[in-house]
């Protein structure tokens, strides 16, 4: 037996994927929030719809940690399939809780682990008749084990359940029931609470627990979209459908009642984006959501908004690769294929949200960034981010903020000027002025093509002509450095001869590995990106420092081959630590990857 833990363990949840567990795994999830316990939860399910094995995971942590921490503590098995390969996975000292209406196979005992037999099939078939509340009230059951064996307030949860029925409050009473049914036998067979134990804390402040991919929805109706068209893909699918929920509340128009949105199903990811660039070339905010498969179908059209300088939004939430990969899986697989999509010399803007906040906040600016450079804005999330519940700063806006439309011209603009140049770099800053259609009878742009052309959009096939449009592009692409959100430091001055680069969900573990590494006298510097292309804030950093260690989530080390390609990086200097089982990366992972790559840790630090 281990010794006493406070708020500090993982409990993962083994489910049948379509049983209804999901509801129940997340009221245990909420109940820790509410008690004021930093908490991460992850689904990791399938992509099948019905049968195969599902966990659910939930880190707590006092510390306020929220990366995924390998080790289980409390194992709540109930899928016979998955058992063997669950009770491997608990932690020597650990519990495995299971449904002992019928007995455990001896194959699966552990004598270093401690087992918890709840007979939750007996106990449902005992007190509810109809089948499927049988199966869903066996999910209640164990969450009231749970709490009772780690001291959950049963107030919480109760309050949890009266809001989560609400308007339908006939299905209160039967929940709270199989919750005192899980609780009072605990009381009647096992000692209470365990050794690992929750108490009420005040650490949450005003946090929320959000998902990436509805701060995203919600982001782009305050960033002033009002076209979506997609392709259903997952895991992106809910960012539409957050979007759409928002709409509904906040895109209505008062006296009519009519909708000021559109939201289209095209027929593929291909027609979705073309829709897109369509709906930004006449001048309304649109964007369109995908994944992997589906940014691959898209480069086509990319590169003609890219050359044509046409503003658009594309949210990609990565998934792993390559080809149909692991649908519901995580990993930042995507960065070489987003930054450089399309044939040529093509260069795309890309955004890394680490947080649901900034899935929010980067949403909503990348409408702004789009218009002000006439260029697609890729905004890189992920599975983990955007289909898991984080612990998040809540959401601000500033209902004074104005939409940055960039260089538009009006009708009044254009009957001044004697000639309108589409392509021509009046200010020297490589972006050009453009118009929304029909804003004058007869002057502006009426055309967009995808061929080269001049300054004033005629058709040229004029080498050199064609060469100074795309030493404008990279003009263009030098004045976005300084546009595009810029990184995060951890320090003002280079304390360290050693750096840490990371970005989007490698976030929670690489700044929880560098807290673990500062506690033993081993220090670094770090940058978190927030986008490409990089300033010169990036690069400073990669040049003062002997080694720098990348921290991503794929196979190529891709953002580290990124750098090098866009910063002229020595390959040598920089070091893959790298992650790409679909799952989550940990501080474990990242801290034993650089362990091998280390002079001893006397050297770590400036003397």
């Amino acid at each position: 037996m281990h010794n006493s833990k406070i708020n500090d363990f993982v409990v993962r949840f083994a489910n049948v994927n379509g049983t209804g567990s999901a509801s129940a795994n997340l009221l245990f999830a909420k109940a820790i929030f509410r008690m004021g316990i930093p908490v991460a939860p992850k689904n990791i399910f399938p992509s099948n719809i019905q049968g195969l094995p599902t966990w659910y995971e939930v880190r707590v942590s006092e510390k306020g940690y929220l990366g995924r921490r390998e080790g289980v503590d409390i194992m709540i098995c109930v899928n016979p399939q998955s058992m063997p390969s669950d009770v491997a996975d608990v932690k020597s000292g650990g519990y495995f809780l299971y449904d002992s209406t019928k007995a455990l196979h001896p194959e699966l005992i552990r004598e270093d682990v401690n087992y918890i037999g709840v007979p939750l099939m007996e106990i449902c078939l005992r007190e509810f008749t109809d089948p499927r509340q049988r199966q869903l009230f066996k999910n209640i059951i164990y969450v009231g084990a749970l709490s009772a064996l780690l001291g959950i307030e049963f107030e919480v949860l109760e309050q949890l359940l009266t809001e989560q029925f609400n308007g339908k409050e006939k299905l209160i009473a039967p929940n709270v029931k199989s919750l005192k049914l899980g609780i009072q036998y605990i009381h009647e067979n096992y000692a209470y609470p365990l050794d690992l134990r929750l108490e009420r804390r005040d650490l949450i402040g005003d946090r929320i627990l959000a998902e990436g991919n509805d701060a995203c929805g919600l982001g782009a109706v305050y960033g002033g979209a009002t076209v979506v068209a997609w392709y259903p893909i997952t895991p992106s699918t809910s960012v539409a459908e957050g979007f759409e929920k928002h709409a509904k509340k906040m895109r209505i128009d008062k006296e009519t009642g009519k909708n000021n949105y559109a939201i289209i199903q095209a027929e593929d990811e291909l027609a979705a984006i073309g829709m897109v660039i369509g709906a930004n070339w006449n001048g309304a905010r649109s964007f369109t959501a995908t994944s992997g498969p589906g940014l691959s179908l898209m480069n086509e059209f990319l590169g003609l908004a890219y050359f044509a300088e046409i503003p658009a939004v594309l949210i990609d939430v990565q998934r792993t690769g390559p080809s149909t990969g692991m649908p519901t899986r995580t990993q930042q697989s995507d960065i070489t294929l987003a930054a450089y999509a399309s044939h040529g010399d093509t260069k795309h803007i890309l955004l890394f949200p680490s947080t649901p906040k900034e899935c929010f906040e980067m949403t909503a600016g990348s409408f702004d960034l789009a218009e002000q450079l006439q260029t697609p804005i890729i905004l890189m999330s992920d599975l983990d981010l955007g289909m898991n519940d984080h612990l998040s700063e809540p959401f601000e806006w500033d209902d004074r903020r104005k939409y940055i439309r960039g260089k538009v011209l009006s009708a009044e603009q254009l009957e001044e000027m004697p000639q309108f140049g589409r392509y021509l770099d009046v200010d020297g800053d490589g972006i050009t002025y453009r118009t929304i259609p029909g804003t004058h009878p007869t002057k502006g742009s009426f055309f967009t093509r995808g061929t080269s052309r001049d300054e004033y959009a005629a058709y040229t096939e004029d080498g050199t002509v064609y060469a100074r449009n795309m030493a404008r592009l990279l003009k263009k692409w030098d004045t976005a450095k300084d546009t595009v959100p810029a990184p995060y430091l951890y320090q003002q001055k280079n304390k360290s001869p050693y750096g840490l680069i990371f970005f989007g969900t490698s976030t929670y573990s690489a700044e929880e590995a560098m807290d673990i590494m500062a506690g033993q006298n081993i220090a670094f510097d770090a940058l978190r990106l927030k986008a490409f292309p990089f300033n010169k804030t990036v690069e400073d950093f990669v040049s003062t420092h002997e080694r720098i260690f990348i921290i991503e989530q794929n196979r190529d080390g891709q953002m580290r081959s990124l750098l090098i390609n866009e910063l002229n990086a020595n390959p040598q200097k920089l070091i893959p630590i790298l992650n790409y089982d679909g799952m989550p990366i940990t501080a474990d992972t990242i801290m034993a990857q650089i362990s091998k790559n280390l002079t001893p840790a006397k050297n770590l630090m400036y003397q």
